[in-house]
């Protein structure tokens, strides 16, 4: 990585980590008891982001911990090689990288998980680079890393403290996962990080959940006390931009054909910063990832179908207009 400029030039338009995980999904519809073949991937709701970004044209870091075994590497060489720096990665000796196996059977998909003993687990406050977190323009983090354990939870506050200090702006979604922790482990770690968030992106659906209340009214007055501008997705029809007293509402960009909406949040959120940090309006960058959303979902993948900015130039509506 070049150093800073003597301008002060950040190095990275957005730096995000998390835990990613090695992808194998039956290549069938028997579903993995009855699969002979099973079809290799990865996935991780901030590498998936990080590739989004880099396709869209931007210099993005992730970072995490990774067993140094075949599935690690794997991982390592496949985000490395869609333009992500993955230098401030570790592979952990001794440790192992997570695992989920997904299928779908008679239309409906599930997904098993094998992270229990994974190396992600163990990333703890000491692995941080501070240098790197303030070298970038943005810092994404989500709640997902947050729900893996106290130290990974620990671990995405001290990141957002050295962010806040360096005034990077912060990023933050929540990706409520309540297989993995209760309600109340989640509300404890995660309405703090909303409330330092720049940029607060929960789902309709998490924010019932995390406030107890299905009153849309009272959750928008909630979330108007916050400092962050707060983009929530999923809508009747459309997503809100919340600030202040101020509530927008924004209009999905229609989709042809829906063939698989995993990774259609993280495609959302990659478009998001991406007209961030283009320096579009909040507006305007919810404009920007609708159309990026709505791209992902019309091919399989959990980041394979991420579109490049050239295909959303070619894609976007007319009504869309971003500068590169």
């Amino acid at each position: 990585m070049e150093a800073l400029s003597a301008c002060g030039e950040k190095q990275l338009d957005v730096v995000t980590f998390g835990e990613t995980m090695a992808l194998f999904s039956s290549t069938d519809t028997r579903g993995i008891e009855y699969a002979q073949t099973m079809m290799k991937s990865f996935g991780g709701a901030e590498s998936n982001v990080a590739i989004g970004l880099a396709r869209l044209g931007h210099r993005v870091g992730w970072f995490s911990r990774l067993g140094m075994d075949p599935l690690g590497r794997y991982i390592l060489k496949g985000i490395r090689g869609e333009g992500v720096d993955v230098s401030r990665v570790q592979l952990a000796e001794q440790e192992v990288t997570g695992v989920m196996m997904r299928e779908l059977v008679a239309g409906q998909s599930s997904v098993y998980y094998y992270r229990k003993h994974a190396a992600a687990r163990g990333l703890q406050p000491e692995h941080l680079d501070r240098a790197y977190i303030e070298a970038s323009s943005i810092l994404h983090v989500t709640g997902i890393t947050c729900a893996l354990s106290p130290n990974c939870a620990d671990t995405v506050e001290a990141a957002v403290r050295i962010a806040k200090e360096a005034k990077v702006k912060v990023s933050f979604d929540p990706n409520l996962r309540l297989k993995l922790w209760s309600i109340e482990e989640a509300r404890a770690r995660l309405l703090p990080l909303a409330d330092e968030a720049d940029y607060f992106l929960p789902g309709l659906d998490e924010l019932k959940l995390l406030y107890g209340t299905d009153d849309q009214r009272d959750i928008f007055k909630r979330l108007g006390r916050l400092s962050a501008v707060s983009i929530v997705k999923g809508g009747v029809g459309m997503n809100y931009v919340v600030q202040g007293s101020q509530v927008n509402e924004v209009p999905y960009q229609p989709v042809e054909q829906v063939v698989d909406t995993v990774g259609a949040g993280d495609a959302f959120c990659a478009g998001l910063l991406s007209g961030l940090v283009r320096g579009c309006s909040v507006q305007e960058a919810v404009q920007l990832a609708n159309v990026t959303g709505a791209m992902a979902v019309q091919a399989f993948g959990d980041w394979e179908a991420l579109p490049t900015w050239a295909q959303v130039e070619a894609k976007q509506s007319k009504a869309v207009h971003i500068e590169r």
